[in-house]
């Protein structure tokens, strides 16, 4: 694993970048699509290699755990080969997932116990377990064990949730550091800060995690339903202590204003099911701004989806994608996922040649004002 920053905005915090992992090269900044199951909703792997060039994609440690099962996946030669997936991949370790199944889960020192959403059977994981799950699954970039917290949260619990997050992410490096990778090829372990929308444990926490000396670091629990402007203060926070020379990832995050505003910040990685989601509400990111493709105005749009797009956006109307849409053929979900993900991985990239030539700043406040617009 490498990462090298090969150029710095000189109005914001913004960089491009290039982190190489075992399984190829990822420019920074970058947009990773969701694959929960080890798969984008809706999309053949061609589409993304072939047409959105997504490098890097996410799948997820409690999902792949209730099935198949991670012990398949591992026979089966690691997810890479399980899925046929060549490029490379992260896996979060499920601490989302603990927290968005609060009903259904109890946390103590030793982990998580909780109920399958899918046939209440019982699982427990623990900082050890989920990160020998990730190594059975083969993923380039696995993610330690935490707790995210919700918001609003109390300053206490946010405290005490830090610091136990901190303590389980001591026993998953243990364990990274004492058990080697199975499927023949390094992997990458990345810690994760929490500390809510505190200032004071967001710093606290980012040296904590920062002082590990991880070849990457994340920014968890943001993104669960603070304002914007509370986001952007704590990603700003954490990476005035994160250390310079490695990626930092802001999980979860977010819409293409998020993205390029943090980018300013100088975040260089980004997840969010966001464009995927959406997509299959027939919502639909354009440079221009954001078309509702079920609405009646676009009944005999005959123009391309995204003129400026992907080649199935220039080749499908917005009447066609609105007939399909409403019709619920299957084909709708797939036409509107690769429209936004392409969407997204182009708007990455141009930030990052943007970043390269000095035009970022005024670039991303122009863009922002654009993408505001409904169609």
């Amino acid at each position: 694993m490498s990462f090298k920053i090969e150029q710095s905005d000189p109005n914001s915090n913004a960089r491009a970048g290039e982190l190489q992992t075992a399984h190829g090269s990822i420019p920074t900044p970058m947009f990773m699509p969701v694959g929960t199951l080890g798969s984008v909703k809706g999309v053949e792997h061609s589409f993304l290699t072939d047409q959105i060039d997504a490098p890097i994609i996410l799948a997820n440690t409690y999902h792949l755990l209730l099935r198949p099962g991670y012990d398949i996946i591992s026979e089966a030669g690691g997810i890479h080969k399980f899925i046929g997936w060549d490029r490379s991949i992260l896996t979060d370790s499920g601490g989302f997932q603990v927290y968005s199944l609060s009903q259904m889960r109890k946390i103590t020192e030793k982990g998580v116990s909780f109920q399958s959403h899918i046939d209440g059977s019982r699982y427990e994981l623990s900082p050890e377990s989920a990160t020998d799950i990730q190594r059975h699954l083969g993923a380039d970039i696995i993610m330690a064990f935490d707790e995210c917290t919700p918001f609003p949260c109390e300053y206490q619990y946010a405290k005490r949730s830090m610091h136990l997050t901190h303590r389980w992410l001591d026993r998953c490096i243990d364990f990274y550091k004492q058990n080697d990778p199975l499927h023949g090829y390094d992997q990458i372990f990345a810690p994760i800060v929490q500390g809510s929308t505190f200032d004071d444990l967001r710093k606290q926490s980012a040296e904590y995690i920062a002082s590990k000396d991880m070849p990457v670091n994340a920014i968890g629990g943001l993104s669960v339903g603070e304002p914007a402007e509370e986001m952007y203060a704590m990603a700003d926070a954490v990476c005035q202590v994160l250390p310079h020379d490695k990626p930092r990832y802001l999980m979860g995050v977010g819409t293409p204003q998020n993205i390029l505003e943090c980018i300013a910040l100088g975040v260089d990685m980004f997840d969010c099911v966001l464009p995927s989601r959406n997509a299959r509400h027939g919502i639909i990111y354009t440079r221009e701004g954001v078309i509702h493709i079920k609405n009646e105005k676009w009944k005999r749009d005959y123009s391309p989806i995204d003129p400026n797009g992907s080649p199935l956006s220039k080749r499908y109307s917005k009447a066609y994608l609105r007939h399909l849409m409403l019709s619920r053929e299957m084909l709708a979900a797939t036409i509107s996922t690769v429209s936004n993900l392409w969407f997204y991985l182009d708007l990455v990239r141009e930030a990052r040649e943007r970043i390269v030539d000095g035009t970022f700043t005024n670039w991303k406040n122009e863009m922002i004002n654009r993408l505001a617009v409904r169609l």
